[in-house]
């Protein structure tokens, strides 16, 4: 007999607007504090281009489509969701910012007042500000302080991670959440959600990398001391494997998915030249064309399938790595690697990345949520979870603090530098 459903006291709705697919979700919180997954749904993209809203008619009718799914799976309606962000061209900073403090016990009063005083420091040089989070406090300089309430210091200091995008992109991709007839209730960088749902708060406290490998962007993220010290957003994904087969078969792209998700793999056998694949699926009704190399049945040697996915793989983990090294984890600085994303889900790609990053890689999936459809509980539908478990959390932003101001230092320059490298050292 299935489990009796918990009360639910609240409901949180999500969309995950990709270039691939649109999925939606809608999540309770029981009165005993978990989670539970009241309904979920996805369905082809239309309108989205590397997580740009290129078809807004298009791109809302995607959504309203997946939501009403969702609603009917969940026998309950929303009016609100929370939506992913994860193309707009996202980067991100770590800002520090100090106040004095003159020996006395820290009060809340004090905490707000220094969260207050960093909102004059985010400095989004014309780009929207998504995320602006308190990190970890220092106090008299030593850092890595959870709460600094109660405690004594000469001076109080916050680091906060900032995480910009280009505004356009993003209000475009809340326009089309609205003429879904829904509100937004926040938009959330997809590293940040997806870490909610992929990454245990012990590797994001011993320093991990998290690489979103999407149908069109792949996001890569730098986590440590329990905040997201840095990101990059790299215009290649799932989809350009899919492009070159396409390209070097002569094929249909319908075609070359399926091949890609059915037969591909990121490791090459001894028995690949021998093994035909049938180009043609189930459904499909032969024209009469066959695919470049392809017997008279339209099949292709196994091996001509895995060797143009792993070069397309080599091209992306270069770029991947390129990334890492940029943020301070790649190399000998380097540590866990944690793959999610659709692009995950290809056989081997763990093991393919692991000898061309030089790293070790695990494969990231959402958490064993109840109620989690066994086709959701999958590294493509990491980020929709974690954007639900983002809202439940809901994490102070300082824009949301209100308090007079106080006169404040900041760190700037060589300063700031040096205070990113000092993290990067004691967490790499």
């Amino acid at each position: 007999m299935a489990a009796p459903t918990p009360r639910i006291t609240r409901v949180y709705g999500a969309v995950n607007v990709g270039s691939f697919r649109v999925s939606a979700m809608i999540m309770g919180e029981a009165e005993g504090g978990e989670m539970v997954v009241l309904g979920s749904s996805h369905r082809a993209s239309e309108g989205i281009k590397r997580g740009y809203v290129t078809d807004m008619r298009a791109a809302s009718h995607s959504i309203r489509t997946a939501v009403e799914k969702a609603e009917a799976n969940a026998n309950t309606s929303i009016s609100s969701v929370w939506i992913g962000c994860a193309g707009a061209g996202l980067s991100s900073r770590i800002s520090s910012v100090e106040i004095a403090i003159g020996g006395r016990r820290i009060e809340e009063d004090d905490i707000e007042h220094l969260l207050h005083a960093a909102r004059d420091h985010l400095h989004p040089d014309g780009r929207m500000v998504l995320h602006a989070q308190p990190a970890h406090y220092m106090l008299d300089g030593a850092h890595g302080v959870a709460n600094p309430k109660g405690l004594h210091a000469e001076a109080l200091g916050v680091d906060v991670h900032v995480t910009f995008a280009e505004g356009a992109p993003v209000r475009n991709l809340i326009e089309a959440v609205q003429g879904a007839h829904l509100e937004v209730e926040g938009v959330v960088a997809s590293p940040l959600a997806t870490a909610y749902a992929c990454l245990s708060a012990e590797e994001r406290d011993l320093g991990v990398a998290l690489v979103e490998i999407g149908a069109q962007v792949t996001n890569v993220s730098v986590h440590a001391a329990g905040m997201l010290l840095g990101l990059r957003s790299i215009p290649v994904g799932s989809n350009d494997i899919t492009d070159a087969l396409a390209s070097s078969l002569g094929i249909r792209r319908s075609q070359a998915e399926r091949l890609k998700c059915v037969s591909g793999s990121a490791i090459a056998t001894p028995t690949d030249h021998r093994e035909m694949i049938p180009v043609d699926g189930p459904g499909d009704k032969p024209d009469g064309r066959l695919a470049r190399g392809a017997d008279e049945q339209n099949r292709i040697p196994r091996a001509d399938l895995v060797g143009t996915v792993t070069d397309r793989l080599g091209v992306m983990s270069g770029e991947i790595a390129k990334a890492l090294k940029a943020l301070g984890f790649g190399g000998s600085q380097g540590g866990q690697v944690v793959l999610t994303g659709g692009g995950a889900e290809l056989h081997g790609i763990a093991d393919f990345m692991q000898g061309a990053l030089g790293q070790p890689v695990r494969i990231g999936k959402p958490p064993a949520l109840q109620g989690l459809p066994e086709a959701h509980a999958t590294p493509g539908f990491a980020t929709l979870a974690g954007l639900c478990l983002y809202a439940a959390e809901d994490p102070v932003d300082i824009r949301s603090v209100g308090s007079n101001y106080q006169s404040t230092s900041r760190y700037s320059g060589f300063g700031l530098v040096n205070r990113v490298v000092q993290a990067v050292r004691e967490y790499f």
